[in-house]
């Protein structure tokens, strides 16, 4: 599944509980899990190889702005109702079906703080050994285009504290530049972990470290081994087979997709959101707890 899982929380949840009770395989699109360069890098980080770990860079190309807001025909043979599904009706143009607008025009995503946001996310998750807990609080600055079609999140930076203390520091690409230059070579995506004895960093390019014979280290028999996916398409169908947890189960899925729509309610909600990771609630801000779900158009439910 593609990326990010709903457009609110509710939707992220419902789909774990059927899920679950259903015992599907599901397989989210983090694919950088079965990339050796990402899981190397996260093994390091556990087996204490950077020493304790204490704040995380992640970042991802920014989104856009712009897109057609003149009405336009519904092409031909083109059941654009379907399209819109749950999403409140809206006048067709010729931007709003295409990608861009599937990427970034609200009714139907959060942008690329969550559409490009969770693969960097994930690893830092991952990383951290946070699959199964999250942060307690969020906060930052996002910018939201006006005058066009386009109106998620373009450019952010948000401080995003988990309950050890280590912060993750998301930015968009043209933010963390400056900072991500100045001890890597540049790219626009990336994660990295910094510790009291060193620092690793990864993309999809590369990975780089300091000090840098962390490249040449060896995860040792009895190390910390994390989930071997030698390709992600086949994990998802030998797991199928097997019925056996994915490398990108639902449930690392969900806590994910947690960070993205909060940044998203912290910026349109112009303030810091709390959080509590073990009860998977916003913690006194009943207005921002209730972005935690979306009106849906009739005949969908959740």
């Amino acid at each position: 599944m593609e990326k990010p899982l709903g457009v609110s929380m509710e939707q992220d949840w419902a789909l774990r509980d059927e899920l679950a009770a259903h015992k599907n395989i599901f397989q989210y699109g983090t694919q950088q899990r079965s990339e050796r360069n990402f899981r190397f890098a996260c093994e390091l980080v556990q087996n204490g190889r950077i020493g304790e770990l204490e704040r995380v860079d992640v970042w991802c190309p920014l989104g856009g702005s712009g897109g057609s807001t003149t009405p336009a025909p519904v092409p031909a043979n083109f059941d654009y109702d379907l399209w819109l599904g749950p999403a409140p009706y809206a006048t067709y143009t010729v931007d709003r079906c295409m990608a861009r607008g599937a990427f970034w025009v609200y009714d139907y995503s959060l942008g690329f703080v969550a559409g490009w946001g969770v693969h960097p996310l994930d690893i830092a998750q991952w990383g951290m050994d946070a699959d199964d807990s999250g942060p307690v609080e969020v906060k930052g600055t996002g910018v939201i285009p006006t005058g066009g079609l386009f109106n998620t999140i373009m450019s952010w930076d948000y401080q995003i504290k988990y309950p050890s203390g280590v912060e993750i520091h998301f930015m968009s690409s043209d933010v963390a530049a400056p900072m991500i230059e100045m001890y890597r070579p540049p790219k626009e995506h990336g994660t990295t972990f910094f510790g009291s004895n060193g620092w690793v960093s990864v993309d999809r390019a590369g990975i780089y470290a300091e000090p840098t014979s962390l490249l040449d280290s060896e995860i040792g028999p009895d190390e910390i081994h994390l989930y071997e996916s030698p390709e992600h398409r086949r994990n998802f169908i030998d797991c199928v087979k097997s019925r056996s947890q994915t490398i990108c189960p639902i449930g690392s899925a969900v806590r994910v997709d947690t960070i993205s729509h909060l940044c998203n309610i912290s910026t349109r909600m112009g303030r810091p959101i709390k959080w509590d990771p073990e009860n998977e609630k916003i913690v006194g801000d009943t207005e921002a707890e209730a972005m935690l779900s979306r009106p849906m158009r009739t005949p969908w439910t959740v």
